[in-house]
């Protein structure tokens, strides 16, 4: 009987970790993730554009001159990356396995699940600690008048939304006004 609730504690506790660890999929999460804009808001190729005969006659009109700092956004993405595994959360999640290993059985059987029990908690605090040392970042992905694309990463969520006029100032996106 000890035997098939210890089975079942670890097994529950490996269900328990690989839904936080987002291995198990669920219903939470932003719906928008990934999404793809649809095909009539990108501008169409140039082949695909009607030529004029090129103009004979003068224009009064200056030219307009093309602002290299300005453009629009094209899309805010947030970027997650995993965080990195110092071995404190191996030992922490090991010895508090191994005592709640320890809690089941007697003899052979008392030592096996110390020794699953240790195992065990090793690999959910390293998971633990890894997700714990998760950060995020946003990619701003701006279009600029000259047609070029560049991507800047923003530590906090931008106020940033895809249409938006912007310019670039010394790496900073601020708006165009």
């Amino acid at each position: 009987m000890l035997l098939i609730a210890a089975a079942a504690v670890i097994l529950l506790s490996g269900a328990g970790i690989a839904a936080m660890m987002g291995w198990i999929p669920t219903t939470s999460g932003d719906p928008g993730q990934g999404a793809v804009p649809p095909a009539s808001q990108k501008p169409a190729p140039a082949a695909a554009l009607p030529r004029a005969a090129p103009a004979q006659v003068a224009s009064r009109v200056p030219a307009r001159t093309v602002c290299s700092v300005c453009g629009v956004v094209e899309s805010v993405r947030e970027v997650e990356r995993p965080g990195e595994s110092s071995g404190a959360g191996v030992v922490a999640g090991g010895v508090a396995g191994a005592v709640v290993g320890r809690q089941f059985g007697e003899g052979r059987t008392r030592d096996a699940a110390t020794v699953l029990g240790a195992v065990g908690g090793a690999v959910a605090g390293d998971m633990i600690e890894k997700r714990v040392k998760t950060s995020k970042s946003y990619e701003i992905t701006i279009r600029f008048e000259d047609g070029s694309t560049r991507v800047l990463t923003e530590a906090n969520p931008p106020a940033w939304r895809p249409g938006d006029r912007v310019r670039v100032v010394d790496g900073q996106v601020r708006p165009n006004a």
